[in-house]
């Protein structure tokens, strides 16, 4: 998924390309992370690089770059990315509890991006990344099985909607790689999430807490009504979500899925 909050949980540092060792296990194993893949791209990329320009460009920036390049090679906007990013050395799957979850309510979700200088307009704006990409069962089974003491599943979801999700995904699942697409388009950046936001067809509790503010909630509704305005408001935030500060970068790394 691209455009969701930050998955360095060190800032943009590139922690989350880090592999685990024998004494650690890294950002990339932590729960919010699970659902990231072809962290090859970015090892082809920076092998590249380092031909041309050793010891130059940071992994850092190579996956600020690749994140701006998957949008707009899925039909998306493009924009300057801030370059000058430094790697860090430091990668750890319990920092990632600070990362927003895919269960966060809004009061939750909030709060999660005002630690990082974000605003509910970016919260909305970026969650819009969720029109990339796939998400496997365990991120939004609790909507769909046993969802509290009265429901089997959220009320708040679409009937037909859950009914289909309980097929790919039922109670009993023990496919690891069961999932399914964040919305109608996987492969196409347009405003198609909102929309299904709008009829109770979002994927995870965090995607539905968008309407349970009126704020966030008039915003949604504003980019299902205008691709123009999600498009220019995801360019925004994207640039002051790579831009914020508090990494723990201090070198350009040879080789991005270790330290030396």
């Amino acid at each position: 998924m691209v455009g969701t909050p930050n998955n360095n949980s060190n800032g943009c540092d590139a922690s989350v390309l880090l592999n685990s060792t024998k004494n650690n296990a890294a950002e990339k194993v932590g729960p919010p992370n699970v659902s990231l893949h072809a962290f090859y791209v970015i090892d082809s990329a920076k092998k590249a690089v380092e031909e041309l320009c050793p010891g130059v460009v940071s992994c850092a920036d190579i996956l600020a770059l690749a994140a701006r390049d998957a949008v707009a090679l899925s039909g998306g906007p493009t924009w300057d990315v801030p370059k000058g990013r430094k790697d860090g050395r430091v990668s750890k799957a319990t920092d990632t509890r600070q990362l927003p979850f895919p269960t966060f309510n809004f009061s939750q979700l909030q709060q999660s991006f005002s630690r990082r200088g974000l605003s509910v307009d970016d919260l909305v704006a970026l969650s819009g990344g969720h029109t990339l990409g796939f998400a496997h069962c365990s991120s939004f089974k609790k909507r769909i099985h046993n969802f509290d003491s009265t429901h089997d599943v959220d009320p708040s979801m679409h009937p037909s909607f859950a009914a289909n999700l309980q097929r790919v995904c039922p109670v009993n699942n023990k496919a690891k790689a069961a999932g399914t697409t964040m919305d109608t388009t996987p492969v196409k950046f347009d405003n198609a999430y909102y929309k299904l936001l709008g009829k109770g067809k979002g994927l995870f509790s965090s995607d539905a807490a968008l309407m349970t503010d009126s704020n966030a909630k008039a915003l949604v509704l504003k980019f299902a009504g205008s691709d123009e305005d999600f498009r220019e408001a995801f360019v925004k935030s994207m640039i002051r979500m790579s831009s914020l500060g508090g990494g723990g970068g201090v070198e350009v790394r040879l080789d991005c899925k270790e330290v030396r």
